[in-house]
C-alpha cells in the first residue's frame, strides 16, 4: 500500500507554489480576452503555396484601420487573423491584398459585436459561479449522513479548494501565453475550463465516497475516529487510485492526439483540458482527502491544549 499521507507537506508546498505563482502570473499579465468577449473580428485563410511571415501581413495590412491586429500561423500555410470589428467591404479588400500575389482560400470569416461581448463575458461569470455553488451544495448534501470524525461541509470545503486549485494553474499558463504568444481566452477555453470543473470534482467525489464507505465499516466495527482516520484515507486512496488513473489517461489519450493533430482551431481547448484534468487527478489523490486529514489532526491539537 502507498502511504499517500506520509508526503502530505510535499503536495501542499507543491500545490500551494502552483497556485501563487498562477495568481502572481494572473494579476501580472492577466488573460487576454479572445474576440468572443471583446468583440471584433476573425479571418482564416490558406495560401497555396508559401505562407508570408507574421511581419509581411501585418505590412501588407497596415493601411488598413484594424486595430491591433494579432497573426497566428496554423499548419503549414494558414493563418488566422484577429482584428476589431470589421465591415464585409473591408474584410474582401483584405482578401483581395492578401491574395495579390498568390492563391489563397479563405476558410472562415467570423464578427461578434461589442454587446454580444460585453454579454458573453457577464453570462460566463454567472455560469461559473452557479457551477461552483451547485457542487457545493451537492457534496454537502451527499455527505451530510458522515459526521465523525470530520463533517460534512468540510469535504465540500475541500473539494472547492481542491477546485481552484485545478482551475487557477490553467489560467495562470493561459496567462503568461497570452503575454508572451497572443493566447487569447476564448469561448472553447472556457468550455474546457467548465469541464474541468465536472472531472475534477469527480475524481475528489470516487475518493471521498470510498472514504465515507470505509468510514461506514469502520463505525460498525466500534471505529469512534482519531488516528485510524488517517489508515481509512490510505487505504481509500489506494482503492481509488487505480480507478483514477486509467479514467484521466484514456481521457488524456485522446486530448493529446486533438492537441498535436486536430488543428489551430481546438489545439488550446485541448492544451486547457491536459493541464487541468492532470491537476484534478493530482489534487482529488494529493490534496483534497490529505486536506481532511490534517484538519482533524489540527482540531484534535487544538483539543488537547485546551485546559
Amino acid at each position: 500500500m502507498i502511504p499517500f499521507l506520509k508526503y502530505k507537506k510535499i503536495y501542499f508546498i507543491l500545490s500551494g507554489t502552483l497556485v501563487l505563482v498562477s495568481l502572481v502570473s494572473l494579476i501580472i499579465f492577466g488573460l487576454k480576452p479572445g474576440i468572443d468577449f471583446v468583440g471584433g473580428s476573425i479571418l482564416e485563410i490558406e495560401y497555396e503555396e508559401e505562407r508570408p511571415s507574421s511581419q509581411e501581413m501585418k505590412e501588407l495590412l497596415a493601411d488598413f484601420d484594424l486595430g491591433q491586429i494579432q497573426v497566428q500561423l496554423s499548419g503549414k500555410t494558414g493563418v488566422i487573423l484577429r482584428m476589431k470589428d470589421i465591415s464585409e467591404e473591408i474584410h474582401q479588400e483584405i482578401i483581395k491584398k492578401l491574395g495579390k500575389n498568390q492563391k489563397i482560400e479563405e476558410l472562415r470569416f467570423e464578427t461578434i459585436g461589442p454587446v454580444i461581448g460585453r454579454e458573453l463575458k457577464q453570462k460566463t461569470k454567472i455560469v461559473a459561479i452557479l457551477a461552483v455553488l451547485a457542487i457545493l451544495i451537492y457534496i454537502t448534501f451527499a455527505f451530510r449522513k458522515v459526521s465523525r470524525p470530520i463533517a460534512s461541509w468540510q469535504y465540500g470545503v475541500a473539494s472547492l479548494i481542491a477546485l481552484f486549485h485545478d482551475v487557477f494553474i490553467p489560467l495562470g499558463v493561459f496567462s503568461v501565453l497570452g503575454n508572451f504568444y497572443g493566447v487569447q481566452i476564448t469561448i472553447p477555453i472556457i468550455t474546457a475550463l467548465l469541464t474541468v470543473f465536472g472531472y475534477s470534482i469527480n475524481n475528489t467525489v470516487v475518493v471521498f465516497d470510498r472514504i465515507r464507505e470505509n468510514l461506514i465499516h469502520s463505525h460498525a466495527k466500534g471505529f469512534s475516529g482519531g488516528a485510524n482516520f488517517e489508515e481509512i484515507v490510505d487505504k481509500s486512496l489506494n482503492q481509488t487510485l487505480t480507478r483514477s488513473l486509467n479514467t484521466s489517461l484514456t481521457t488524456l489519450f485522446v486530448l493529446f492526439a486533438i492537441f498535436f493533430f486536430g488543428g489551430e482551431t481546438l489545439k488550446y481547448f485541448a492544451l486547457a483540458l491536459i493541464i487541468g484534468l492532470t491537476c484534478g487527478t493530482y489534487s482529488s489523490v494529493c490534496l483534497a482527502s490529505p486536506m481532511l486529514v490534517s484538519w482533524l489532526r489540527k482540531r484534535r491539537r487544538a483539543i488537547e491544549k485546551r485546559p
